[in-house]
């Protein structure tokens, strides 16, 4: 007795001192070592029952119970395998244990050997409400839809606790249509079957069936509870409407729901997805209180529209509030830092994530897949997809497409054929882009087949990449026929992809023919005019680009200047070509013509013909010294220690002046030279460039 706190010494005493025909004492004694936090108290009762021959059916249960609660599921069992004479109350003790300790499988077995080994016993509601529980944490459907039939034939449908087990069994196990079936059944649902039927509809992307169930939910159901306005609100967030989701949110104060962390996440969250940044920001400063809950949404608010620096700075100030990031809050903040390119801050995170035990989450080593790609670090994006313990779709589909944004096709298709994953529709947009870096065009249609065979729906994207793949092995013409037989929306990406390859290939009746085509569906884009005249200049049609430049005079359209930017430090720097505001513009010239007179002694010749300037050939060049990359490069050179990597982002296609400008830049400084444009990643080392001088 020495070994047992002062509580369960008390109770032991009691224990002794009972007369033994007491069974109900006894049953007390463990109702009131239910609430004792010692095991030890829980083992002598059951030896005290043992030794006086007090255990029956009402007590082993009550002890299956104890043993639950703690966890010790082995002597629960064992205990249960011993008695001689069972209840369904054994059997439910039983199976709430495995199931609250997450042993579902168990759950599923103790309950047949109670349909089939035990005829006698009957389930009830509890039984039921437990196998259907566990069924919908599993998404066990035919498990469940087996449950049902029992039900059925128990004539417990009635009850409203099993019909709501029901219904979310149903909506976790995405059979909206069974769920469905039982609630028409009924006729007195409360808000929790509310709440489960539009929470499957959400779950599922089937907005039209939330809207229904939540439409007969206002007219039915007048007290909602905080799980019902997250679900408004969800509806809202998913369906992007505004105005209905400002409706909820003032209900939402008018009940005072607002004292709950969900509700009010929620309501951040929908102000997001509606694309109201000022809103959820507003939403979030007068929370009443703040958890990483409601500070991982409002970050997500902001990186999903864009404001990714504003979502960074957010996470800086909930690190000053000491507020412990999690898992998802870090994956927002690695997007954040992709949307900038800020390779630099994404490094930083990925030590921090190291050191706070984060970075083994799946979902931490996606966004730092993504965020290293989309920084121009594809050796960091392997290292860490290679050291990933678990990986799932998103991680495969992420290094693949990193492959083929970099140019490293082989790679890409190689890691496809490897992927443990089934393929999605964004793995095939990766595939695709891989096999039109090579012109595959066999592969390519083979693999657009395959997609169709795997029953995933061809996109535009996917079928944009056909494209490019026929332009990329110099079949211009089979491209025209493919986009004008396929019946897809085409957008203006994949006629100027096509363009794009009439001017690189010299293919001048074509493209003229293709660019009027884009004219005639968007007058205003300046990027085709820019194309057509550079195809002229390639062409030395002089009349061609004069008439090119009046036509754009004469609409007063500008060609978007050029914007570089560079991270050097903790500093990000921006160059806009022709501009020489930069306070270092001294030494960057300086540094640009030893560059440019290197280069020149190895073969370098000024391209002048993609100046669009109407002026003297010696100003063109001069034109294109100043273009922003040859700017933001020659400062990374003068900046940047001796051997690093430079990595420069671009807001356009890189013109032919400066790819081969970089190209040699390359070879004489011995650099490895990253240029992200507008269309891929240029890697370029030792005077080679990854996208083999096609882009």
């Amino acid at each position: 007795m020495s070994t047992l706190r002062p509580s369960a010494r008390r109770l032991a005493l009691l224990v002794q001192t009972a007369p033994s025909p007491l069974r109900q004492f006894h049953l007390h004694l463990l109702k009131a070592f239910s609430d004792s936090k010692v095991f030890s108290s829980t083992i002598f009762i059951h030896a005290r029952l043992l030794k006086t021959s007090l255990l029956g059916r009402v007590q082993a249960n009550h002890l299956i119970g104890l043993y639950a609660n703690f966890g010790q599921l082995v002597d629960a069992h064992r205990l249960f395998d011993e008695m001689p004479d069972r209840n369904v109350v054994s059997f439910n003790m039983l199976m709430a244990g495995y199931l609250h300790s997450g042993f579902p499988e168990q759950v599923l077995s103790v309950f047949k050997r109670m349909a089939f080994a035990e005829v006698h016993l009957h389930p009830n509601q509890y039984i039921f409400a437990t196998v259907l529980a566990t069924c919908a944490n599993i998404s066990a459907l035919d498990e469940g839809r087996q449950c049902h039939s029992y039900v059925l034939r128990t004539g417990l449908t009635s009850n409203s606790y099993v019909r709501n087990s029901l219904l979310h069994m149903y909506a976790k196990c995405s059979d909206m249509q069974g769920a469905l079936g039982v609630f028409e059944s009924g006729s007195d649902f409360d808000i929790f079957s509310f709440n489960s039927m539009i929470n499957g509809f959400l779950t599922n992307g089937q907005l039209s069936g939330a809207k229904e169930i939540l439409s007969l939910m206002v007219e039915e159901v007048e007290q909602w509870d905080h799980v019902s306005y997250v679900a408004g609100l969800g509806f809202c967030a998913d369906s992007v409407c505004l105005n209905l989701g400002e409706q909820f949110h003032g209900q939402v104060l008018r009940r005072g729901m607002d004292y709950s962390d969900f509700v009010c996440s929620a309501v951040v969250d929908m102000y997001g997805k509606c694309k109201s940044v000022q809103s959820a920001l507003l939403a979030f400063r007068v929370l009443p209180s703040k958890n990483v809950v409601s500070w991982t949404t409002v970050m997500s608010a902001c990186m999903k529209n864009g404001c990714f620096e504003e979502a960074l700075k957010l996470f800086m100030h909930m690190i000053t509030d000491n507020v412990q990031p999690n898992e998802l809050t870090y994956a927002v903040a690695l997007y954040s830092c992709a949307g900038l390119s800020a390779l630099r801050s994404g490094d930083a995170l990925n030590g921090h994530v190291e050191k706070t035990g984060f970075k083994a989450y799946v979902s931490v080593g996606n966004a730092l897949v993504n965020m290293y790609s989309k920084s121009g670090s594809i050796e960091d994006a392997i290292r860490t997809f290679t050291y990933m313990c678990h990986r799932d779709i998103i991680s495969w589909n992420s290094i693949i497409n990193a492959y083929s944004h970099f140019g490293y096709a082989k790679e890409a298709l190689e890691t496809f054929h490897d992927m443990l994953e089934m393929p999605t529709h964004v793995t095939f947009v990766g595939v695709l882009s891989a096999c039109a870096h090579l012109g595959l065009v066999d592969q390519g249609f083979y693999y657009l087949k395959l997609m169709k065979d795997l029953g995933i729906v061809p996109e535009k994207e996917h079928y944009t990449c056909m494209v490019g793949l026929l332009c990329r092995a110099g079949q211009l013409e089979e491209a025209d026929r493919f986009m004008r037989s396929t019946f897809t929306e085409w957008d203006i990406v994949a006629w100027r992809t096509l363009l794009s390859a009439c001017r690189v290939l010299g293919n001048h009746s074509l493209g003229h023919k293709i660019a009027e085509g884009i004219l005639q569906r968007d007058p205003g884009d300046v990027g085709t005019y820019i194309l057509l005249s550079n195809m002229y200049s390639k062409a030395r049609r002089w009349d061609g680009v004069a008439k090119i430049r009046k036509l754009m005079r004469n609409r007063n359209m500008k060609k978007e200047p050029g914007i570089s930017w560079i991270q050097v430090g903790n500093e990000t720097h921006v160059f806009v070509s022709e501009d020489t505001s930069h306070p270092a513009m001294k030494q960057i010239t300086k540094k640009l013509a030893e560059l440019m007179s290197e280069i020149k002694l190895i073969g370098y010749v000024p391209n002048i013909t993609s100046v669009l300037h109407d002026v003297d050939d010696e100003q063109k060049e001069e034109y294109l010294r100043y273009h922003s990359e040859k700017l933001a490069i020659s400062f990374g050179l003068l900046h940047m220690p001796v051997g690093a990597t430079i990595y420069v982002m671009k807001n356009l296609r890189m013109c032919d002046d400066c790819h081969l400008a970089v190209t040699l830049i390359s070879m004489v400084t011995n650099r490895r030279l990253v240029v992200r444009d507008a269309n891929r990643f240029h890697c370029f080392e030792r005077g080679l460039c990854s996208c083999d001088d096609y882009w």
